[in-house]
């Protein structure tokens, strides 16, 4: 059973450019309690070095103001089941680094995107995914790797709770794996998370188990119910819509998670996105 949080846990994406503790400071400006950061440059391959100083002062200013659960990114250029063994590999080489390098913030999650098997087919692409996971994840390590709810467009894998599912299966190290969800993705895969949150939770919970979801995207999606097209909106400017996502923040089942806000969005689009939330987390606090 989840430890219940004193305080909305809830940030937004922050730019690693410049740091972590320009990140921490950046969090603190807006409100946020937690954020989201890429490995490395989310469109290629590059990372900064990583300054085990900078580390360390942000350590401890993120303990000093209440900052934590932070979750780091893969960047977007990974296809672990792609059709071609040297786009596989960049994922293998990629993950292996990335999760190395997570070491020197121990105990926080790694998400990525499980890709889009390009016509090989679901069952295909969740083997060469699971494969990918089982060649690059140790039995040392500290970080959870999570995998994200997809929209389904294309040849997605992910876009179906039983596509994850089937990937966790096959995993070594199931003790180390987890699931973010998405609420713009799950929305626009069928999932009426407006209408029917606690539908849709009981079914991840069938086909998952709600013990394996560590974290939530919260972002409004531009597209209707089932759209399979993943556009992300402001919260409250989309066709979920800010109550239905206020639901999902205050969910009993949901509230002890971190949030992640992927909006659209400039820094005092989130500080104000992250008040409105947190105001109804208030409301409903027990």
């Amino acid at each position: 059973m989840r430890k219940t949080e004193e305080t909305l846990r809830i940030g937004c994406h922050l730019s690693s450019a410049r740091g972590y503790l320009a990140m921490g400071k950046e969090a603190e400006r807006i409100g946020a309690t937690t954020f989201q950061f890429f490995t490395r440059n989310p469109r290629g391959g590059s990372a900064k070095k990583i300054d085990p100083e900078d580390v360390r002062e942000f350590l401890a200013f993120s303990a000093e103001r209440g900052i934590g659960r932070m979750l780091a990114h893969a960047p977007y250029t990974l296809n672990a089941c792609s059709g071609t063994e040297r786009v596989r590999e960049f994922a293998r080489e990629t993950m292996a680094d990335d999760l190395e390098r997570m070491e020197y913030t121990p105990g926080l999650c790694y998400n990525f995107h499980p890709g889009s098997h390009v016509g090989q087919g679901v069952e295909a692409g969740v083997e060469a995914i699971a494969a990918v996971l089982n060649a690059v994840m140790r039995e040392d390590q500290s970080t959870t790797v999570l995998l994200e709810t997809m929209a389904g467009k294309g040849s997605e894998i992910g876009g179906r709770f039983e596509e994850l599912r089937a990937i966790l299966d096959r995993v070594i190290l199931t003790d180390r794996m987890g699931v973010c969800l998405d609420t713009c993705h799950v929305w626009d895969a069928g999932y009426d998370i407006a209408g029917n949150l606690d539908g849709v939770l009981e079914e991840f919970d069938r086909v998952i188990g709600l013990k394996r979801l560590r974290a939530v995207h919260l972002n409004d999606s531009q597209n209707p119910l089932g759209a399979a097209k993943d556009r992300h909106a402001r919260i409250g400017e989309g066709k979920i819509g800010a109550g239905a996502l206020a639901r999902v923040v205050c969910h009993p089942l949901l509230r002890d998670l971190p949030f992640y806000l992927e909006t659209p969005n400039d820094l005092d689009g989130y500080a104000r996105e992250i008040a409105m939330m947190r105001e109804a987390w208030e409301k409903t606090k027990p």
